[in-house]
């Protein structure tokens, strides 16, 4: 019988298992693969016979996700692809609904740690940042075409960069540029070190990287995306559980599951329901679940992860 956690502990992983509850002869989803280790908690809780359908837009991942799903052979299938393609591969499966899905946003510390992936300004790397490498246009490729004023919008939407202008103008007045310390640098001689709420130690570079990296993976038009694909293809009963790093990406789950939860979404001030709206959810708990003091402890990274889950009904 398989080791019954995997090698690589993800974030918040009792708790996913906990609120999928997999059964023997069920069917489950996981969006966001990476080293696969929610994916091996789902199958080996449905053992024996539970399968799992498992997404993700790095090649690499789904090399590791292989590796760690081993003992499983047969009962998983894995697609190099978006999660928004998820109805397109349940029919070639001839699936008509799943019992479980969970979907965990952000980028992987898998892909942080890889200087080449350009995501981290900690090591020098290619500034790409792209979530699948072998499409789509790299962080140095977005930054030589957008203008000012685009730029300013996404440091300021994204990154929360109260100084979007001022470094706009800086990076761009510096094009091409093609390195992660590169970027990093113009970044840091253009507003200096400051805190960043009431935190001394933050780069000056943190807000900047993570706005872009959203900007190149279009990643929050992918999260309003699938939250109502996934309600779609659970069974009556199956749990949608969604993880999410950043206040943008859980403001959209949350308001997604706000909607879809509630019978009429009039306007408040009309007196008679016109919209003919039904929930398809019920959310279990009403919050978001956070990491345990224990987990924050032993991986710091857990520390702003909230865990949204909802029950279809």
């Amino acid at each position: 019988m398989p080791n019954p956690t995997p090698l690589h502990r993800p974030v918040l992983y009792q708790e996913i298992i906990n609120a999928l509850n997999p059964q023997s002869g069920g069917r489950y989803v996981d969006g966001t693969l990476g080293a696969g280790g929610h994916s091996y908690g789902i199958l080996n809780a449905s053992t024996p016979d539970g399968q799992l359908l498992g997404f993700d837009l790095d090649p690499q991942a789904i090399s590791l996700a292989r590796a760690t799903l081993a003992p499983f052979e047969g009962r998983f299938h894995l697609v190099h692809d978006s999660y928004l393609t998820l109805h397109q591969h349940m029919r070639s499966l001839g699936w008509q609904a799943v019992d479980g899905i969970v979907l965990d946003f952000g980028v992987s510390s898998m892909q942080l740690d890889q200087p080449q992936r350009g995501f981290s300004f900690l090591r020098e790397g290619p500034l790409d940042m792209r979530f699948d490498p072998t499409r789509g246009v790299s962080a140095a490729e977005f930054l030589e075409h957008t203008t000012e004023s685009e730029l300013a919008d996404i440091l300021w939407r994204y990154g929360e960069e109260p100084k979007s202008r001022r470094l706009a103008a800086a990076i761009l007045a510096r094009r091409p540029i093609t390195t992660t310390t590169q970027l990093a640098a113009i970044i840091e001689e253009a507003i200096g070190r400051r805190p960043i709420r009431g935190r001394t130690h933050i780069h000056p570079a943190t807000r900047s990287f993570q706005a872009l990296r959203i900007a190149v993976n279009e990643e929050l038009r992918a999260v309003e995306s699938i939250i109502p694909l996934a309600i779609e293809a659970l069974a009556p009963g199956g749990y949608l559980a969604v993880i999410s790093f950043h206040s943008l990406e859980d403001r959209i789950v949350k308001n997604s599951f706000r909607r879809e939860s509630t019978d009429c979404i009039c306007p408040p001030e009309q007196p008679v329901c016109t919209c003919g709206h039904t929930a398809s959810i019920r959310l279990t708990p009403r919050k978001a679940v956070m990491a345990s003091e224990q987990e924050v402890a032993q991986n710091p990274r857990s520390r702003s992860a909230k865990l949204r889950i909802a029950q279809k009904i």
